[in-house]
C-alpha cells in the first residue's frame, strides 16, 4: 500500500461472517469492497488530514492508493511531490479541509498544482469536509465571503470538478466555476437510526437554517419535524429560546451538518428535554468537535451522538461512550466510481 509520509523537521527535496451486514447497510449507504479493478487511469491520492478515510474509499474501490510525499521545512512550508505516473489518469484527491484547516488546504491546492503539471487527465477534489464553509453570505458590512474565495482557489490551482459532503450551504456550489457534485450523509445517519427502531420520533432542526435538511430525513424515516428558534449572540455561542412542534412525550433525534464546539446541539438537548422529550439523540455530518465539546457532550442529556468519518475522530472523542462514528467510505466510493464511469451521482441518496 503506498503511503503519505509527514514531516515536521526541516527537509531537503532532494531526499468474515458479519462483513456482509456490516459493509452493506443498504443500497445507498456502505456495501461491500470489491475486488481488484485494475484500472490503471483511476487514480486515488490523499493528503495528511484523513488517511484512514482514503485508504477505506481505496478498499472499497479494490485500487491502491496513489504514492505522494508531503513533508514540510522548517519554518512550516509545505514540500509535496506526487510519486507515480499520473499522465492521462483520472485522479481523485481526498482531502477535508478541517483543522489545521490553512495548512490541509494548502496541502490540497499543492497537490492539484502538482498533478495539473504532471498532465493528469482530469482532478476532481474529494473534500469530505469543505472549511470556511461557514462564512458564505456578506451578512455584516465589510466581511469575506470566504467559501466563495476557497472555490476560486481550487479552480485557479487547476480542478476540473469537485465532490463534496453536506456542505453548509446549498449555494456554494454556486460559488464553482467547475462542475460541483454533493452527496449527502443522510443515507449512511437514517439507516443507522433506522435500526434503533425508536418509537414516537421528531426529527428536530437546530435552527431554522437546516429545516429543509431535517424535514428530508424525517420524510425518510417517517417522523414528525420540530424546530428550535435560536439566538446566535456571538461566534461559537448560541442562546437557546423556544421549541416549535410538539416533542412531549417524544423520542426526539437533532439533526445538523456540523458539530463544532457542541454549543448549539447541547442546548437544543436541554430545550428538548424541558419541553417534556423522553430521549434526545443527536447526529451530524461533520464532527469538528473544537474544545469543549466532547466535555459538553458527555456532560450533556443527550443519549449519543453519532457522526460521521468526514474529518478523523481524535482520541479523545473515541474514548467518549456518548459518541458515535459512522464509515462514509463506501459513499464516496460510490460517487467516486459513479465520476469515473460517467453515471448518475445522485441515485445514491434520492
Amino acid at each position: 500500500m503506498a503511503t503519505t509520509a509527514t514531516d515536521k523537521a526541516q527537509v531537503n527535496p532532494g531526499q468474515g461472517d458479519d462483513k456482509k451486514g456490516q459493509q452493506q447497510h443498504d443500497a445507498k449507504g456502505e456495501r461491500k469492497p470489491q475486488r481488484g479493478r485494475h484500472d490503471e487511469k483511476l487514480k486515488i491520492l490523499c493528503g495528511t488530514a484523513n488517511e484512514p478515510l482514503a485508504d477505506e474509499i481505496c478498499a472499497f474501490l479494490g485500487i491502491p492508493r496513489g504514492q505522494a510525499h508531503i513533508t514540510r521545512f522548517a519554518d512550516g512550508e509545505v514540500y509535496l511531490q506526487v510519486l507515480e505516473n499520473v499522465r492521462g489518469a483520472d485522479v481523485f484527491v481526498v482531502q477535508p479541509t478541517c483543522k489545521p484547516v490553512d495548512e490541509h488546504l494548502m496541502e490540497l491546492l499543492l497537490m492539484i498544482d502538482a498533478l495539473k503539471r504532471a498532465s493528469a487527465r482530469r482532478i476532481t477534489t474529494v473534500i469530505p469536509y469543505f472549511g470556511y464553509a461557514r462564512q458564505d453570505r456578506k451578512d455584516k458590512p465589510r466581511v469575506a465571503i470566504s467559501a466563495k474565495l476557497v472555490a476560486d482557489l481550487l479552480t485557479t490551482a487547476g480542478a476540473h470538478r469537485a465532490l463534496v459532503v453536506d456542505l453548509h450551504a446549498p449555494q456554494i456550489r454556486g460559488y464553482f466555476n467547475i462542475p460541483v457534485d454533493q452527496i449527502l450523509a443522510s443515507p449512511v445517519l437514517v439507516d443507522y437510526f433506522r435500526k434503533m427502531e425508536l418509537p414516537n420520533l421528531t426529527v428536530v432542526s437546530p435552527d431554522a437554517g437546516g429545516v429543509e435538511r431535517a424535514r428530508f430525513v424525517a420524510k425518510k424515516m417517517d417522523a414528525a419535524l420540530a424546530i428550535v428558534d435560536k439566538r446566535r449572540t456571538d461566534i461559537n455561542t448560541t442562546e437557546v429560546m423556544h421549541v416549535i412542534g410538539d416533542v412531549s412525550g417524544r423520542n426526539c433525534l437533532i439533526i445538523d451538518d456540523i458539530i463544532d464546539t457542541a454549543g448549539t446541539t447541547v442546548k437544543t438537548a436541554e430545550a428538548l428535554k424541558n419541553a417534556g422529550a423522553l430521549k434526545v439523540f443527536a447526529c451530524a455530518s461533520h464532527a469538528v468537535l473544537s474544545p469543549p465539546a466532547i466535555e459538553r457532550i458527555g456532560n450533556s442529556v443527550l443519549e449519543q451522538v453519532v457522526v460521521t468519518n468526514t474529518i478523523p475522530a481524535s482520541e479523545a472523542a473515541k474514548n467518549e461512550p456518548k459518541i458515535k462514528v459512522l464509515s462514509i467510505a463506501g459513499l464516496i466510493a460510490r460517487a467516486i466510481q459513479s465520476i469515473h464511469e460517467e453515471t448518475s451521482v445522485s441515485t445514491l441518496f434520492l
